[in-house]
Parts: structure tokens; sequence; C-alpha cells
């Protein structure tokens, strides 16, 4: 089953994204992260990618769905993934869809995290983040020590938290996202609305829920 996850800043997708991984047994997969990973392992497109990033320019849309058709051929992606922010705009919902169909296969389900704006102004702007692993948190102060991957980091305020810029943030969001949305209904799978509030494990059972689990 691929999945595709949709949701503003600060809805908790990527953190559901690895709930519902290791529950359904498939991989999550994210742009930045297969990305960085080609990269690191030196493969043909790692390299097109590190040459297009050493001289400053965007990473080609081919060599990302490149990437991202390797991450899914594989067999650790064999019953399926969870795509996790790797669809942001239509142009990338059509790609996503051509590089599946070359696999034989095809987007089965998108989740649509759903919350309030204010409630997320008020999530990120509570929000620190690891300056050595990114890693976010919520409740903790700037300054705290990170010890989340081994690596001891310290917890940072990024100025895109920050509420002016969080709300920013939520217009490019949906700017970008409604068309997405619309190209699902046109084209399917459905997309299915979660709502966002609650505890992890509330949130995580109603996307298992529409799943079939």
């Amino acid at each position: 089953m691929i999945i595709v996850l949709l949701g503003p800043p600060g809805a908790g997708k990527g953190t559901q994204g690895e709930r519902l991984a290791a529950r359904l047994d498939v991989p999550k997969i994210a742009t930045g992260d297969v990305l960085r990973a080609a990269v690191r392992d030196g493969t043909p497109l790692g390299l097109e990618a590190k040459a297009a990033m050493d001289r400053g320019d965007l990473v080609p849309d081919d060599v990302i769905m490149g990437i991202m058709k390797e991450a899914l051929a594989s067999p650790t992606a064999a019953k399926g993934a969870i795509l996790d922010g790797v669809v942001r705009t239509t142009p990338q919902a059509d790609g996503v869809a051509a590089m599946l169909s070359d696999l034989g296969r095809k987007v089965d389900a998108v989740l649509l995290f759903d919350i309030a704006e204010d409630e997320l102004v008020r999530r990120l702007s509570g929000r620190t983040t690891c300056d050595a692993c990114q890693r976010p948190f919520f409740g903790r102060q700037p300054g705290e020590s990170c010890d989340a991957d081994g690596k001891t980091g310290t917890l940072v305020r990024r100025k895109d938290d920050e509420p002016d810029a969080v709300r920013k943030r939520l217009q490019v969001y949906r700017d970008q996202t409604s068309p997405v949305i619309n190209w699902y209904e046109e084209h399917g799978p459905r997309v299915v609305r979660i709502d966002a509030i609650g505890s992890l494990e509330e949130v995580e059972a109603r996307a298992l829920h529409v799943l079939g689990y």
C-alpha cells in the first residue's frame, strides 16, 4: 500500500508517518531523507544531486523522482511505503503518479492531517529543535540539551517558528496544497481528512481506521 501524507507544518504528519510505518511494517520515505542517503552512498543519481547542490542549484525534479523511484523499487518497499512531504505541488503529484506507474504501482490512499490554524500557531511557536539532529520538541525550552540521537545537541527556536512566520508558512502551504487536494480528487484516490487534534495514539487510531486496520 502506497500512502501519501498531506498536512500543514505542525500537524504531526511526520510523527504519525513514523507510527504508521511501524504499524504497517513499511518504510517512511521523505524526499530529504532519500536525497541525503543517495548523496551519502554516492549513487549515480546521488552524484547528480550533489553536483547541483554544490553549484547552489535546486536538485532537478527528474533527479529527485529518480531517487524516489529507486527507493520505492527496493525490497524494503515491496509491501508499500508512507510518502511524507513528497507531494507538495501538483507537478510533484504528477511526477509521483508517473513514477509509480513505471513500477506498476499507484497511490492507494491520501491522508490529510487536518488542524485549525490557531492550534498550529500555538504548537509551532512553542516548538524547539535540536541544532544537531533537527528533532523537534514541544514544551522544551531553548538552551536545553538533546541527546536523542546519541549526540549532544542544544535546543533552539527557529525563526520560522515565530507566530508571524508560522502564519506565512501556513498561507504558502494552503496556496500549494489546495490544488494538490483537487488533483487527487480528480485523479484518485480521494483525500481522507484526519482530525489531528488529540493524543498520538488517538490520531494514529483514526488514520488506521480509515486504512482498514
